[in-house]
């Protein structure tokens, strides 16, 4: 069983929104997964003040990225969720 190293692009509903709050709130809704590993969360600035999270997580190749895509996207204060990067972790 291989696996991947995904990052997710998130984008919060509004400038308001805590991001360190939703930093949080990703963790736990990555690690209810069962292979689920929560690596980094960075900011990307946007626009205007408005920033994006850039997510790195590892996950099982048996496991659906759609899944965690869609449980991301359920999380209160999230505007979209976007999969940008998913490569086979050697080693």
């Amino acid at each position: 069983m291989a696996t991947a190293g995904i990052q997710f692009k998130i984008m919060p509903e509004n400038l308001e929104t805590d991001l360190e709050k939703l930093k949080i709130e990703i963790k736990a809704k990555i690690e209810t997964f069962e292979s689920g590993i929560f690596k980094e969360a960075k900011e990307e600035p946007i626009a205007f003040g408005l920033k994006a999270l850039i997510v790195t997580i590892a996950l099982s190749e048996d496991e659906e990225s759609d899944a965690v895509e869609t449980a991301l996207s359920e999380i209160k204060g999230v505007s979209s969720v976007k999969l940008i990067d998913y490569r086979r972790v050697v080693g």
